[in-house]
């Protein structure tokens, strides 16, 4: 967690919150934090890309974001993920990543996983798919995804991976999510 400050100037670090939702990002302060999160991650610590992992895709890609919360209340991203269709009825979800505070709390990344195929299920996904970093399939496969063949994106071992779709019913949030942005 990053450190705040009293009024009076003394540093505070905060506990990390117990409580995690993830949801369709929507707030502008949401977007912000995805691409900053998205940036500190594949950019940052990992050193996939020098200085930003903003592609093409992200011109269509649906955000997606775990929030902790204090109080009830939305306090920070600490989490993303995105998805898009490929084709017809075809999905791919990727740029999976969790704070590092957060990471051993396995409820983010999964959070994420179900928002984001769940979401896509209910707008008329048949076949979702993602590329996973070698070291993330067994986590995936704990998410019901199945691995379907090796493959290297940016230098370093990936897994193309397909959901099983049965294990994630259509979100009726995601329906009415998508109803107020054709509004």
């Amino acid at each position: 967690m990053l450190d705040r400050v009293h009024p009076w100037g003394a540093p505070v670090r905060r506990a990390l919150a117990k409580d995690v939702t993830a949801r369709l990002a929507r707030d502008p302060w949401e977007i912000d934090a995805y691409y900053r999160v998205r940036r500190a991650i594949f950019a940052d610590e990992q050193e996939l890309f020098e200085s930003s992992d903003v592609d093409a895709e992200d011109a269509r890609a649906t955000p997606i974001v775990a929030l902790s919360h204090i109080a009830g209340m939305p306090d920070e991203v600490v989490g993303v993920v995105r998805i898009y269709e490929t084709e017809p009825n075809v999905w791919f979800g990727g740029r999976l990543g969790v704070c590092r505070e957060y990471r051993r709390r396995g409820a983010v990344g999964g959070a994420l996983i179900v928002t984001a195929v769940s979401s896509a299920h209910a707008w008329g996904c048949r076949r979702f798919f993602a590329t996973v970093q070698q070291q993330n399939v067994r986590y995936f496969e704990h998410h019901h995804f199945r691995a379907l063949e090796a493959i290297s994106i940016r230098d370093r071992p990936h897994q193309l991976m397909e959901a099983d779709l049965a294990s994630f019913p259509p979100c009726p949030r995601a329906l009415a999510a998508r109803g107020e942005r054709a509004a």
